[in-house]
């Protein structure tokens, strides 16, 4: 399936006005507002923040990436172009541990 079709299938996110990515201590490293243009990315964190119990690892981004399908290859080529993929790369890469913290609207 290509993005969009995942999208399709994640849970709604209009009670969102957003959500942080924090380190383990809580430090805000990262956020995905509730914007246009951002509204996919939202959407896909916030099933990764449900299916994982809040939790983006290696195993979380892994099937974030699954996710964004067509795009990662776009990230790969381009790194800065796609800040919420280039995320879930380098969480992948370093071995991360982090926190998923949906802000509610």
């Amino acid at each position: 399936m290509n993005f969009q079709e995942n999208l399709a299938t994640l849970p709604a996110i209009d009670h969102l006005s957003g959500l942080n990515v924090c380190s383990e201590n809580g430090e805000i490293l990262h956020h995905i507002p509730a914007a246009p243009g951002k509204l996919g990315s939202l959407k896909l964190y916030h099933a990764l923040s449900q299916e994982s119990g809040g939790i983006l690892n290696p195993e979380t981004a892994e099937r974030g990436l699954a996710l964004f399908a067509e795009h990662v290859a776009d990230a790969e080529a381009n790194p800065g172009k796609h800040p919420n993929i280039d995320l879930l790369l380098r969480v992948k890469t370093e071995n991360l541990s982090l926190r998923l913290q949906p802000v509610e609207a």
